[in-house]
C-alpha cells in the first residue's frame, strides 16, 4: 500500500517533527509512506471572505496537482465523518482488499480546504468538530495510521 499524506505548509516544530519521523520509521513495515509539503500562500492576518477563498483555491491547485487520477482521496474536513480507530483501520483494509493501494490524505492549511479539493476526494474523515492545527494534525494522522495497521495485524497497541 502507498499512503501519502499531502499537506499545506513546512513543518517547523522540530518536537513535532520528531513524532513524525517515529511513526514513519514504524510504518515502513507496513506500507510505503510519502509526506508531500506544498508550500502555504503568504496572507495578512485579517482577510475578507473573498481573499479567503483565493488563498484555498490557490492553496487546493497545489494539493490537486499532487494527485494521480488512481488514488483513493481521503480530506481531513471538520465536516467528515467521524470514524473510531477501528473503522479506520476497517476502513484501510478494505481500500487494501479491493485493490485501492494507492491513498493520499489531505490536509489542508490554517484556511481549510478548496471547494476543489473537497470534491475531488473520495471520503471526507473528521477527527473532531474541534479545531487542531493543521501541523499536529499530521502527527495525529499518522499515529492513527500506525494504529490501524496493528488492529488489522491483531498486533497489540495501546488502547
Amino acid at each position: 500500500m502507498n499512503i501519502s499524506i499531502i499537506t499545506v505548509g513546512k513543518l517547523k516544530e522540530k518536537y513535532l517533527k520528531l513524532g513524525i519521523d517515529e511513526f514513519l520509521k514504524r510504518l515502513t513495515a507496513y506500507a510505503k509512506m510519502e509526506i508531500i509539503e506544498v508550500p502555504d500562500e503568504k496572507a495578512p492576518e485579517q482577510l475578507s471572505d473573498l481573499e479567503m477563498e483565493q488563498v484555498k483555491q490557490k492553496e487546493g491547485e497545489k494539493i490537486l496537482s499532487k494527485i494521480s487520477p488512481d488514488t483513493y482521496v481521503i480530506a481531513l474536513a471538520i465536516e467528515g465523518k467521524m470514524k473510531s480507530s477501528e473503522e479506520l483501520a476497517d476502513s484501510l483494509d478494505k481500500l487494501a482488499t479491493y485493490g485501492k493501494s494507492k491513498i493520499a490524505f489531505v490536509i489542508g492549511g490554517s484556511l481549510g480546504l478548496s471547494n476543489e479539493v473537497l470534491q475531488r476526494a473520495d471520503e471526507k474523515l473528521s477527527f473532531s468538530k474541534m479545531t487542531f492545527p493543521h501541523q499536529m494534525m499530521k502527527l495525529i494522522l499518522l499515529e492513527q495510521i500506525y494504529r490501524a495497521f496493528r488492529i488489522n495485524r491483531g498486533e497489540p497497541y495501546h488502547k
